[in-house]
């Protein structure tokens, strides 16, 4: 008999920043390939949505991923509600700040940076700790493009997600030992609501297609696909990796 190497059944995961986007589109997949879904966000109306839209018994909670105390507060739910974790995606992130680094503000930066790097830290600290006393799990950070070139007029950004690739290799050698997986996913320009207005932009959207290798934007299920590969048995031997969803972005 093949095996389904895409099989989650009965693996419990949580997804930061889950209620929408690709957090939702990557929740949606990994709860059609058997999982138990948590899903965290700021928004209370955006998780109940998302939690009618997935069913299944998702399990829902308010989280500042750039509070720690909020972070700490999650885990006592995984806790109390699931007794275990063991996928984390750390999906939850905030836009670029458009602007040159001489109109950047102080308070410009460490708002990028709290969410998007320090919140991935204090998940994996405290969530992904989680998975040590079983000695198996798999962690998945999201970045982007950011994370491996240049973006114009986007140095907070570009500057968090360089951080979180760097974090992803540093902690998937330090807790290979626990048999814990730390991997990333660096996606290029997805289509969602988010990015709607550079996808549909008349100006925007031709250059960065010409900019793309494939030459169109990629997909939700494309995103989600990825993050599923990195959390099944297919992946058993990869950690420390980032896999670049870009069409082509960052090999050109």
């Amino acid at each position: 008999m093949i095996p389904n190497y895409f099989d989650l059944t009965g693996k419990i995961a949580l997804i930061t920043g889950g209620s929408r986007g690709i957090g939702l589109a990557i929740a949606k997949g990994m709860a059609q390939c058997g999982a138990q879904i948590l899903l965290c966000g700021r928004s209370a109306v955006s998780l109940d949505q998302a939690r009618a839209t997935i069913g299944g018994g998702v399990i829902t909670a308010l989280t500042d991923v750039s509070d720690e105390s909020a972070v700490l507060e999650l885990r006592e739910t995984v806790e109390r509600r699931c007794g275990r974790l063991d996928i984390l995606v750390n999906n939850a992130g905030i836009d670029p700040h458009y602007a040159p680094l001489d109109h950047t503000e102080v308070a410009d930066w460490e708002n990028v940076l709290n969410t998007n790097l320090n919140g991935v830290f204090y998940c994996c600290k405290h969530l992904g700790g989680l998975m040590i006393p079983a000695k198996a799990g798999s962690i998945i950070n999201i970045s982007s493009v950011a994370g491996r070139v240049a973006l114009k007029r986007q140095v907070p950004y570009c500057a968090s997600k360089g951080g979180v690739e760097q974090l992803t290799r540093a902690l998937a050698v330090d807790w290979a030992e626990h048999g814990i997986r730390v991997n990333a996913i660096g996606y290029g320009f997805i289509k969602t609501d988010l990015t709607s207005g550079m996808t549909d932009h008349p100006h925007i959207a031709p250059k960065l297609l010409a900019r793309t290798p494939l030459g169109r934007f990629g997909e939700l299920f494309e995103v989600a696909g990825a993050a599923i590969f990195l959390a099944s048995p297919s992946a058993s031997y990869v950690t420390g990796h980032t896999l670049m969803v870009d069409g082509g972005w960052t090999a050109a």
